[in-house]
């Protein structure tokens, strides 16, 4: 760069470190005074501000690994105590199959089955799981497939679910899979 194309130097008044007068910029007419700020004070600036962004970055990463790991460690633990809960409906399924099989008939295998079922349910909808069989409401197909359609005889059927092919489940309030469904329909589409 030439002497030319150089920003002139602004005097310093050496005891305080700051421009001895006020600079007044005249690249327009409605420019107002405004004091020169010393290279040294930006040049001091500047790194302050770019630490603060560092340091503020820093801390962003650490809060968004810590949240992250939070959130992981919550959902183990919830996970982990659905299972814990589910423990007992497993116990009670090894006894199941450990039973002679000489001495239990058919019916008592059978009742003892739908009991264990009974407690899966209990523990699942307890943890939040809720059973969508439809059969009998209107077609619904945010938790609803369907899957077959049947012409009704009587034309107030008209978008009913006759048949329920695969329950669905809800937990806690979203559906997690839609039952699979046979609706009535006069005109042969939903």
């Amino acid at each position: 760069m030439s002497d030319q194309q150089k920003p002139p130097v602004e005097p310093i008044d050496e005891q305080t470190d700051l421009p001895a007068e006020p600079v007044v910029h005249h690249l327009e007419d409605d420019w107002e005074e405004t004091e020169s700020v010393p290279a040294s004070a930006a040049a001091s600036a500047v790194a302050d501000a770019e630490e603060r962004f560092l340091r503020l970055a820093a801390e962003f990463d650490n809060y968004r690994k810590r949240t992250t790991r939070e959130k992981t460690e919550a959902f183990d633990r919830g996970a982990g105590a659905l299972v814990a809960r589910l423990l007992d409906v497993f116990d009670d399924l090894d006894r199941l199959a450990a039973s002679d099989t000489a001495t239990t008939d058919y019916a008592a295998y059978r009742t003892a089955l739908e009991l264990v079922m009974k407690k899966m349910a209990k523990e699942l909808e307890g943890g939040g799981l809720e059973r969508i069989d439809p059969v009998g409401t209107k077609f619904n197909p945010v938790e609803q497939d369907a899957v077959a359609i049947d012409t009704p005889d009587d034309a107030a059927l008209d978008d009913q679910v006759k048949a329920t092919f695969q329950v669905g489940y809800r937990f806690r309030g979203n559906v997690i899979r839609p039952a699979k469904v046979q609706v009535w329909s006069v005109d042969g589409s939903l």
